[in-house]
């Protein structure tokens, strides 16, 4: 058996949520080996989720691909 810390980060999603409550959070926690991250949304629907930092990277292209379409006007 091996005891380690993990890096987290967290914060209210009041700031960034409008459909957030009061003491709503996100809070993203990297895997020991460095290759992804978990990640806990606790507000009206609480959500856990695992990803890799390949999936987040194609994540973060697809939502800005997205986006561009979106300010673009198309579908």
């Amino acid at each position: 058996m091996e005891k380690y810390n993990r890096k987290s980060i967290f914060t209210e999603l009041k700031k960034f949520c409008h459909f957030s409550n009061e003491n709503d959070f996100i809070e993203a926690t990297e895997w020991k080996n460095g290759e992804g991250f978990d990640v806990e949304i606790s507000s009206v629907l609480h959500q856990r989720f695992h990803m890799t930092y390949g999936e987040f990277k194609a994540l973060k292209k697809i939502m800005k691909n997205l986006e561009k379409n979106d300010k673009q006007g198309t579908k």
